[in-house]
């Protein structure tokens, strides 16, 4: 697509599913739903400068420490994300492994400023050995787009890398079997920003019981790296009213990366 008035369409349209703003061009002018088919080329709407004078305020910080290097355990010794995936493939250090078809490592550029972090795979997720694929995937998809960032710019993973029975929720013990291969793929990356996406991500990543209503709004930090919190995709398509409160989480975490 190259004409400047269908880029303007197509962003204006992702941004109005995700329940965002008008959008300020950059001559100041506002253009809202009833103005869709009037910017020109030139008035195709950008990302603004980080301004950090407004952001939300300091949460959570979470420091874990790093993994012993003269361990016995090979996943602080892993010194690539394939190396982490190989990890991955073999483990059965909890029940999880008992019903996977594919293990789910993540995916994504390993220098990505951004790291999306989920709760597990689904089915679909299962089937292809690839996180946040089916309609929640897509939804996701589009997200990054708006914030101009290409899916495979941005390093895209989940908490544990087996998929629960029936998608239930990931237990404590599962967790904690999981949670080093996580942080050890987020030491690889060095992201600017962590965008923890539901309930289960935010509270792993942040070590905390907080609910995500209590997290979201606040700029947490996991070993110095910003994490912004919010609804998760799935989550969005039974409840479209999040679109708007995560299309503004979304955009701080973009200001945070630039």
């Amino acid at each position: 697509m190259s004409d400047g008035r269908e880029l303007a369409r197509e962003f204006l349209e992702q941004q109005r599913e995700l329940g965002g703003e008008p959008v300020i061009l950059s001559d100041s002018q506002t253009v809202g739903q009833s103005d869709r088919k009037a910017p020109l080329s030139s008035d195709l709407p950008a990302v603004r400068p980080s301004d950090t004078s407004d952001l939300p305020p300091p949460g959570l910080s979470y420091d874990p420490p790093g993994g012993d290097l003269f361990s016995n355990d090979p996943v602080p010794q892993a010194t690539s994300l394939d190396a982490i995936a190989k990890l991955i493939a073999g483990c059965t250090k909890c029940r999880l492994c008992e019903g996977r078809r594919h293990t789910v490592p993540g995916e994504g550029a390993a220098d990505a400023r951004l790291v999306v972090v989920g709760e597990g795979p689904g089915r679909v997720e299962d089937e292809t050995g690839r996180p946040f694929v089916g309609p929640a995937g897509e939804l996701l998809t589009k997200i990054l787009a708006a914030i101009e960032l290409p899916r495979e710019r941005v390093f895209i993973c989940n908490v544990v890398k087996c998929r629960p029975p029936e998608n239930r929720l990931p237990q404590f013990d599962e967790i904690a079997a999981c949670v080093p291969y996580l942080f050890r793929q987020i030491e690889i990356v060095k992201p600017k920003v962590i965008l923890a996406m539901g309930g289960t991500a935010a509270q792993t990543v942040l070590n905390t019981k907080q609910s995500l209503g209590a997290l979201r709004n606040h700029v947490h930090r996991f070993r110095g790296i910003p994490v912004i919190v919010t609804y998760h995709p799935a989550a969005l398509l039974r409840n479209p009213n999040w679109k708007k409160p995560t299309w503004d989480d979304v955009r701080i975490a973009r200001r945070l990366i630039d």
